[in-house]
């Protein structure tokens, strides 16, 4: 059995450094971070997640802005909100939750946000540093997943990479910041030949692909690292990721969980990338 990489202590070590600096920026110059999170509609799972944040910028002394908007709201409306969190000094992070309900177009809406608040890391601006090695923030997930792969002391350099999912979301900026550690990288999605035998050959295997089970021990190299950002729900309705953990954590070196193992460190880092925020802010 893979020894497993649980996000409990890692998130809970970053937390404690994060508030630290957050403090300490309330003493010595009187700015409190603070987060805009906007919700649209009734998604259940995107409520979960508003509520860990709004729990997260409890923990860490942030100022949580909420605002929870009906389905109806119009696109012309949202806009208008993000305009006036931009001006607004208080507003350090502003965060759509996403998706967004079919009549808003999701990327009009990110590049309404400004770059210097967009602690998602999906403003054309920031995807673009990222690409080129040299920015502020990271896509939270991402940033989140190399935290977890640093904990285990395996390095990245030369590794043989294979990510499975490009989502602008999670595959695209991973494969991006395993670039920018000197790994190899291979990413997979559902028009790839040969998918099982590619993903055997990775020394690390990341997994974003939102299918329940389907990364199978027949894809896994013996002894590689098995990420799982899957979070589905499998025919009992029970949490699951993307891997069949229980035929494939055998096999593995180290292996993430679902749950517990990469959705803690997401919020975390988007902590970290709101933090960041408003220090760039005092610098100013």
């Amino acid at each position: 059995m893979g020894n497993i990489i649980s996000s409990k202590e890692v998130s809970a070590t970053l937390r404690a450094k994060i508030r630290e600096r957050s403090l300490a920026l309330q003493e010595n110059c009187g700015i409190q971070p603070g987060l805009a999170v906007i919700l649209v509609g009734n998604d259940p799972a995107s409520q979960i997640y508003v509520r860990n944040k709004q729990k997260a910028c409890e923990e860490l002394r942030f100022h949580a802005f909420e605002y929870k908007l009906s389905e109806n709201y119009t696109q012309d409306q949202l806009l208008d909100l993000i305009g006036v969190l931009n001006k607004d000094n208080k507003v350090h992070g502003i965060l759509v939750q996403l998706p967004l309900p079919d009549h808003i177009d999701e990327q009009t809406v990110i590049r309404t946000i400004s770059p210097e608040k967009d602690v998602d890391a999906l403003h054309p601006t920031n995807v673009g540093k990222i690409m080129i090695g040299d920015y502020e923030f990271l896509p939270c997930t991402p940033a989140g997943i190399i935290e977890l792969i640093d904990s285990t002391g395996v390095s990245i350099d030369g590794k043989q990479c294979v990510v499975v999912g490009r989502s602008n979301i999670v595959g695209k900026p991973m494969a991006m910041l395993l670039l920018h550690r000197n790994a190899t990288v291979t990413i997979c999605h559902s028009h790839t030949h040969n998918l099982a035998e590619i993903c055997a050959s990775a020394d690390i295997l990341v997994s974003a692909v939102g299918k329940a089970h389907f990364i199978t021990a027949d894809m896994v190299k013996e002894g590689a690292m098995v990420i799982d950002v899957g979070m589905n729900h499998d025919e009992n309705g029970k949490l699951c990721g993307d891997v069949e953990f229980d035929e494939v954590a055998p096999k593995t070196s180290y292996i993430t969980p679902v749950p517990g193992g990469v959705g803690p460190m997401t919020i975390t880092m988007l902590m970290k990338n709101t933090l960041h925020a408003a220090e760039m802010k005092r610098q100013k």
